[in-house]
């Protein structure tokens, strides 16, 4: 079934969102992100999609305190959880999963250590391991989207099912935070032409974006991750999980 993945994105602690990734743009919504996730699993949520952003950026230290908040949400609520951000090392996938994680997400890692794709689908198995395409104007972007590669997120996304990838989440960088649409063509071509299940991520503004998205969920499109136009209030939750069990 289409999934509806509430974003939580985590920064020192805190349930923030980024406008375009850029740290410097940023809004904090709470300080507690276990109330924000039994928000979310109160609507009807049962995936929710967790990011340590310090870890994607590389601070370690304030990474800690992002690993403590999804121990608590796991400890809280009873959805499944998709985490993702800074898993650089096989460790890190185990540390990730011990905290409670389901699936976790390698970005950086498939595009400059896809040894280690390879090592967790053999450790954990693919349902359990998603692979992060985040492109801006089509190119792969790494390590919190601050360095840009010569990969297009199709030839990333190729090798990476050549590999045994399953599921991967494409992000249209540009989009992301910004209310702007979400690029449901771009997604279901990338689906279509890797033959990955693809999450889409980046830009979702109200329900007319996700009735688009579902009408590619035969074309491989098999969930998205809404972030900002939930915490501002332009897409209710409930109304978006109702749209799954309208004939």
């Amino acid at each position: 079934m289409f999934t509806i993945y509430p974003a939580i994105d985590l920064r020192n602690g805190r349930v923030v969102r980024l406008r375009q990734g850029d740290p410097s743009q940023q809004t904090t919504y709470s300080d507690n992100p276990s109330a924000v996730a039994k928000r979310w699993v109160s609507e009807g949520a049962t995936w929710l999609h967790i990011v340590n952003l310090d870890g994607a950026f590389g601070d370690q230290a304030a990474a800690r305190a992002n690993r403590r908040a999804l121990q608590d949400i796991c400890c809280y609520v009873k959805a499944r959880i998709q985490f993702g951000g800074g898993l650089r090392e096989i460790d890190d996938v185990k540390a990730a999963f011990d905290a409670g994680a389901d699936r976790v997400v390698l970005g950086t890692a498939a595009a400059e250590n896809p040894k280690l794709v390879a090592d967790a689908l053999a450790q954990f198995g693919p349902e359990r391991i998603a692979v992060g395409l985040d492109s801006r104007d089509g190119m792969i972007v790494t390590r919190g989207w601050q360095h840009a590669t010569r990969m297009t997120a199709i030839e990333l996304g190729t090798l990476m099912k050549e590999m045994g990838v399953v599921h991967a989440l494409y992000t249209e960088v540009g989009r992301d935070g910004m209310l702007v649409g979400v690029a449901a063509e771009q997604t279901a071509a990338l689906a279509q032409l890797t033959g990955l299940k693809v999450i889409a991520s980046g830009g979702v503004r109200d329900l007319s974006d996700i009735r688009e998205l579902m009408l590619y969920e035969p074309r491989g499109v098999e969930g998205v991750i809404v972030g900002r136009a939930l915490y501002e209030g332009t897409l209710s939750l409930k109304a978006a999980l109702l749209l799954r069990v309208e004939p």
